[in-house]
């Protein structure tokens, strides 16, 4: 006999939507909160900002003015995040495709968790891995890059006898925004629609094959939106750049192994506020409004394509 459950009553149908509202406005105060935070920010370093385009020249490091100085910074930033997302790219991609397809389900989880594990490590440890640990072994590397590619404007050279360069920097970064890259790619490619991957299979498509015209088309999207993520989290990075780089003053140069490096903007607001005089605060400041505006249009661009889905397959 089939049990046919009861009505609800007109209180718990209120009872019901009292909560939906209550919940929905709860939300929609929270988001306005982010928002207003989000403002604040930027209209605070605007304000303390402001300073530095009529400050003298002498406080800009050889530069003209506060914008010629922002702007090699902002040159070494993207730089030192673009080489980082170099090396992310078929790293987070392989990964992914290992975690989701290849890597038995007992293997798989457990390599997953070691990935998401980097995440938590903080940024003075890398730091220091990098000046104790990884730069030691890349002065070799150093050598060999200018020796045999030094036709390449990145690695002009000459090699650092420290190994202390934007490249091993980059290294550090390219680490510390694998973690996000990596977890978003591997979902992105394990909700490919089934039916799309046994249709390829059952066409006589090697499991390579499979991914490359069902997999990674359907995730081309995701895939820009995972990097553009990364490359956030590699513009803001501060300490572990901080700490690896060699303080060479602020220049423009596209050479990523020797001891002259383009610095970033925030490696250089680390280095110079604990000694800065008020005016270079200002500047400092405006320095971090650029680069707060850099990574908002990032990661703003990174959300809009995951959520919209623009590149298309």
């Amino acid at each position: 006999m089939t049990v046919i459950p009861d009505e609800p009553t007109t209180q718990e149908v209120a009872a019901h939507r009292v909560g939906d509202a209550i919940f929905r406005r709860t939300a929609l105060v929270a988001s306005l909160l982010v928002i207003v935070f989000l403002a604040g920010v930027g209209i605070f370093l605007l304000i303390k900002g402001l300073p530095a385009i009529g400050a003298d020249p002498e406080n800009f490091q050889d530069h003209a003015n506060v914008f010629s100085l922002v702007g090699a910074l902002l040159f070494g930033t993207v730089l030192a995040a673009v080489v980082a997302m170099a090396i992310v790219t078929p790293l987070a991609i392989g990964l992914g495709l290992v975690i989701s397809h290849y890597a038995p389900r007992r293997l798989a989880k457990p390599v997953g968790f070691l990935v998401d594990l980097l995440a938590a490590v903080p940024s003075v440890v890398f730091g220091l891995w990098g000046i104790f640990v990884l730069a030691p072994y890349l002065k070799p590397v150093h050598v060999w890059l200018v020796d045999y590619l030094g036709w390449i404007p990145l690695f002009d050279g000459p090699a650092s006898a420290t190994a202390r360069t934007l490249f091993t920097a980059a290294i550090v970064l390219a680490l510390m925004a694998l973690p996000i890259v990596t977890a978003i790619m591997r979902e992105i490619f394990a909700q490919t629609p089934r039916a799309h991957e046994e249709a390829a299979l059952a066409l006589g498509a090697t499991r390579w094959e499979m991914i490359r015209m069902a997999v990674l088309p359907y995730a081309r999207s995701g895939m820009v939106a995972a990097l553009l993520l990364g490359l956030g989290r590699a513009l803001g990075e501060t300490m572990a750049v901080a700490m690896v780089l060699s303080a060479t003053g602020v220049i423009v140069s596209w050479d990523i192994v020797s001891s002259e490096n383009s610095n970033t903007i925030a490696a250089f607001i680390a280095q110079g506020y604990k000694e800065a005089s008020p005016i270079k605060v200002s500047i400092l400041i405006f320095a971090g409004l650029a680069l707060f505006l850099l990574t908002f249009v990032v990661n703003f661009l990174g959300r809009w394509i995951a959520s919209r889905g623009v590149v298309k397959g």
